[in-house]
């Protein structure tokens, strides 16, 4: 008799612990998977898509400080917090970074930031329009710990808000994945036959076209967008799933238990989803982990074609493709940094998705 402690599950678990790649490579996506959700909580610059363009600070390396404007309006914005963690902050603040300031009697005058200090220009602002504040409460040292990209926009925060393009992609495109590979490769494998044979000619046409052109021509029929790139992507990776659950459910209906659910009058469906569907999930576990990474690739692949999510949307494939560049510009970290995330994010699905192949593999 099974107990929970030396259940299958159980085991595989403890085989997974023992994986230290695997291990680490599911905590740094958790680490990821927090930072997508709280990542307007986390952003230095929180506005919407993190969109705050300083041209006159463009292209900043890592580190670098400025005395930072920020200039009141009179529209107020009324948000909530969830609100917030969602969609950014719809900041009323007007930012202008500056090199040095004065105040007199009624105005605060300043002096716009510019590399050479001899065409800096001068601005005069009224101090009713501070609202009868302290002026050094409007006036802060901002950091850019990564820098500016080419817009003057705060790549960090870019960065972090970016994450969500690649989780959210993965999750999507796998659930589509799963949700038509389940049924169609379950549907192929039971009933065999002819529908067997149409279905693994549908499997066949879809796997000899090349994935990145079916991506591509289902985005332009869809239209480019956020939510067209998640479909196309998930609607070209249910075929190796189907593979694999077909092959699968070939070898699991011979089982004894299904003739005995047979036997007992259930439906084929009931037989299909209850009973045989649950006890060859290992490898679609599996699989499902690396069609994560897959995901992720392709949607960088996509925005740096430029038929991925569109500005001012924050993706790592579209800042690669923004700066690359500037690689022979000696400012190669505004396209290194974005590629070493997807990078960091791919490599972590693939040491989870080996380490799940080695706790579920029963001949080990």
């Amino acid at each position: 008799m099974k107990t929970k402690a030396n259940s299958l599950s159980a085991l595989a678990l403890q085989k997974y612990k023992k994986n230290t790649a695997g291990v680490f490579g599911f905590w740094f996506v958790v680490l990821c998977a927090l930072t997508a959700i709280f990542a307007y909580v986390l952003a230095p610059d929180n506005s919407s898509n993190a969109n705050q363009m300083h041209l006159e600070i463009h292209s900043k390396k890592p580190g670098f400080e400025v005395l930072m404007l920020s200039i009141p309006s009179e529209k107020k914005i009324n948000q909530s917090f969830f609100n917030i963690i969602l969609f950014g902050k719809k900041s009323p603040l007007t930012e202008v970074p500056i090199s040095n300031y004065s105040i007199s009697a009624t105005d605060l005058i300043i002096n716009s930031y510019t590399e050479n200090s001899a065409v800096s220009l001068t601005k005069t602002f009224p101090l009713s329009k501070f609202q009868g504040k302290d002026i050094s409460t409007f006036i802060k040292t901002k950091k850019f710990y990564l820098g500016t990209d080419k817009y003057g926009r705060d790549l960090l925060s870019r960065m972090l808000i970016g994450t969500r393009i690649s989780f959210s992609i993965g999750f999507i495109a796998v659930f589509i994945s799963l949700v038509i590979g389940l049924f169609i490769g379950a549907i192929a494998g039971y009933f065999g036959g002819k529908i067997d044979a149409f279905i693994m000619w549908l499997i066949n046409i879809t796997w000899s076209i090349p994935t990145l052109l079916l991506v591509i021509a289902i985005t332009l029929a869809l239209g480019k967008g956020f939510w067209q790139v998640f479909i196309a992507v998930g609607l070209t990776m249910w075929v190796e799933v189907a593979r694999v659950v077909r092959g699968q459910l070939i070898s699991a209906k011979e089982m004894q238990y299904v003739e005995a659910a047979k036997a007992l009058g259930f439906s084929n469906f009931r037989i299909i989803f209850k009973h045989i569907l649950p006890n060859i999930m290992a490898p679609v576990i599996v699989i499902s982990a690396a069609n994560f990474a897959g995901a992720i690739l392709m949607e960088s692949g996509l925005s740096f074609l430029g038929i991925g999510a569109q500005p001012p949307t924050p993706s790592w494939g579209a800042m690669i493709k923004d700066h690359y560049s500037y690689i022979i510009l000696g400012k190669a970290y505004l396209a290194v940094i974005p590629g070493l995330a997807i990078m960091s994010l791919v490599m972590a699905f693939m040491l989870i998705g080996n380490a799940l192949r080695d706790a579920l593999d029963v001949k080990n």
